[in-house]
């Protein structure tokens, strides 16, 4: 590890009183923050020497207390340097480099209360970040934030990719439809991450990290200032019981807001492959990792076929991971019987389940189960029913239906995820609000839903190929999405219909590219073991990780398509998906190292696009010289894994 702190610079009081504008650079210069202090306080953001956001608020309002932010000094600044590498439990790089320039402002009113707030701007290659650090103010007590005042002032009325959830209590379960940024009113409830394309300047996604006992953020309305100035404005999910215009957040003491994060590239792929949300988390808490795996998981659930909790069809499913190598098996509802009522009880199990006989059943087949449990459930016995699933040797838990981010939620994720740690419970949140790389700090922490995947195929047609193309440039940004791949009954548009078992409106290797393209290192395979038997593509099911060494996105349009390739130890995988459009693609595998390799392929066979389920299965020698064109069909995709051929 290297590690290095500079503090270039401590500015003496009597200069900073006559301060009004600061600045940091990113490390290769390429992004600047400009700060304004003064009758406002302000912010602007600069990308390769072009104005992105500009005269962008900054602040709060409380209960019982004047605006703050306004008519603040400068009391003292320090700038700082860190570089590192870190080695995370699970991601998409095998180590994460955190590099960064940070400037922190320590400000005061300059009139009575005279109350104090610093700011940290950070500026990293790959976008920027800020949070608001809170002091204890003498004679405040409890304090209470009704708003926060933070805005994003684009120069234009660019194009966007936005998730309108009209609600705070909400799964964040829905399309991130095009539109302008202009488009917005104040009734939107706008969720994150919120992609930009800043004309031809560059793809700017605003999203947080690190929340820690505050409020989820959305994006509001806007309001145009002056020409070529749209005022983005933002929201904090109220605490229970309040409204818009009531109390968001409750402090005492000390406290750290989230980091406001904005990521900034040329390309929609460099956001893709950023890590800045992850390295903006706190180290890992957990001293000893090497009980949490990442992994496949079979899922019995109602999405491939009809509840039937019962032994006998949980071994179905255990002997099914068994045979295609995955250490994992869900065990879903019902398990413990009724659920989401006031005698539900997750230390007790259903009668035909038989636990101690499926468990029994799952060791010997080299597979560990995990358990569902609806949230309000676990909230009244999670610390009984922890430690009575590590004695039964349970990987982990798949929690659901919170649907909240307000405070009192965020801290629910919190304690939960710790007790999980402290009894080696992996977790899995449904129902669940945006990643914010709290799994960095507790690893445990495997992937969450807080997506519109695949089960919507069951009852609707909205899991289109535009959506499936336009998620990894905007929900995943956020982190992990358990959007459960794999279906095998593949569609045609025309074909496709809804119900049981269910449908994908995709070809068969747009369903493969989804395990090399999609981040989860839980990845949940959706579909009934009796649908894989036999069928084209089971050998990349076998063999693609979860986990990787090294990702790149060499070729994307965000909703029309994607190409994603990653490292796992020696091996390459690739993953391509367009939307409904055909598409032929040249990829470069210059991404190889030296000497030949063999490439393994699965691509959409010629009449894919009426028989979806049909696809060509090749092997190829290749080298990094070669370039190799891929084609799709509508709604198709392509896999492939390549291996390097040992001398």
């Amino acid at each position: 590890m290297k590690r290095f702190t500079l503090f270039a610079v401590l500015l003496s009081f009597a200069w900073l009183l006559k301060a009004e504008s600061l600045s940091i650079s990113s490390p290769d210069k390429n992004i600047t923050i400009n700060i304004n202090v003064g009758e406002k306080l302000t912010y602007s953001v600069k990308f390769n020497n072009q104005t992105i956001l500009q005269n962008s608020s900054l602040g709060f309002r409380f209960v019982n207390e004047p605006l703050l932010g306004n008519s603040m000094i400068i009391m003292d600044s320090s700038t700082t340097t860190n570089y590192d590498l870190w080695t995370p439990v699970a991601s998409k790089h095998k180590t994460i480099l955190n590099y960064y320039n940070e400037i922190r402002l320590q400000l005061r009113e300059k009139n009575y209360p005279q109350r104090k707030l610093d700011i940290y701007f950070r500026a990293y290659n790959d976008g920027v970040a800020f949070r608001y650090f809170l002091p204890m103010q003498n004679g405040f007590g409890t304090r209470e934030i009704t708003q926060e005042l933070t805005t994003f002032n684009f120069v234009g009325n660019f194009d966007a990719w936005m998730a309108n959830y009209n609600s705070y209590k909400t799964s964040q379960e829905t399309e991130f439809s095009p539109g302008k940024i202009g488009d917005l009113t104040e009734h939107n409830i706008i969720g994150l991450p919120f992609l930009v394309k800043v004309e031809n300047v560059a793809y700017a996604a605003i999203t947080e990290a690190n929340i820690n006992d505050w409020a989820g953020l959305y994006i509001g309305g806007h309001s145009i200032q002056k020409e070529k100035e749209i005022v983005l404005h933002t929201k904090l999910s109220p605490l229970p019981g309040q409204d818009e215009n009531g109390v968001k957040v409750k402090i005492s003491g000390d406290h750290f807001s989230p980091w406001r994060v904005i990521l900034l590239g040329k390309e929609p792929g460099r956001l893709v492959e950023s890590e800045m949300v992850l390295n903006l988390n706190e180290p890992c808490a957990i001293k000893d990792v090497s009980w949490i795996k990442p992994g496949k998981c079979a899922w019995d659930h109602w999405w491939s076929a009809e509840v039937k909790m019962d032994a006998k069809t949980l071994k179905e499913y255990i002997q099914f991971a068994s045979d295609m190598g995955f250490p994992y098996q869900l065990i879903d509802w019902q398990w413990y019987g009724p659920f989401n009522t006031p005698t539900a009880d997750i230390t007790k199990i259903n009668p035909a389940v038989d636990m101690p006989e499926v468990l029994r059943f799952a060791k010997e087949k080299n597979v560990r189960c995990w358990v569902w449990l609806y949230n309000t459930d676990a909230e009244r016995q999670y610390k009984e029913a922890f430690t009575l699933y590590e004695k039964w040797g349970i990987a982990g838990v798949k929690i659901d239906f919170m649907d909240r981010d307000d405070q009192e939620m965020v801290n629910w994720y919190h304690k939960i995820v710790k007790e999980a740690a402290d009894h080696h419970l992996l977790v899995n949140f449904h129902g669940a609000y945006k990643p914010d790389g709290f799994q960095r700090t507790y690893p445990n922490l495997m992937t969450r839903e807080g997506v519109m995947g695949n089960e919507y195929s069951k009852w609707s047609t909205r899991i289109t190929p535009e959506h499936n193309t336009t998620l990894p440039f905007t929900r995943m940004l956020a982190g992990p999405m358990d959007y459960t791949p794999g279906g095998f009954l593949n569609r045609s548009p025309e074909t496709f219909k809804t119900g049981t078992p269910a449908n994908v409106m995709t070809t068969r290797c747009q369903q493969l590219a989804m395990f090399v393209v999609y981040d989860s290192p839980i990845m949940t395979v959706c579909d009934h073991p009796n649908n894989y038997v036999n069928q084209p593509g089971l050998d990349f099911l076998k063999v693609v990780p979860t986990q990787w060494d090294d990702t790149k996105i060499p070729l994307g349009e965000v909703g029309k398509y994607i190409v994603s390739v990653r490292k796992s130890g020696d091996n390459w995988f690739i993953g391509a998906m367009t939307n409904s459009e055909a598409r032929e693609l040249e990829l470069k595998l210059d991404f190889l190292g030296e000497g030949k390799y063999t490439m393994t392929s699965f691509s959409d066979a010629p009449d894919a696009n009426i028989n979806a389920e049909k696809l060509v299965q090749a092997t190829q020698d290749t080298d990094k010289n070669a370039v190799y064109k891929i084609k799709m069909a509508p709604g198709g995709g392509f896999a492939a894994y390549i291996k390097p051929i040992k001398k």
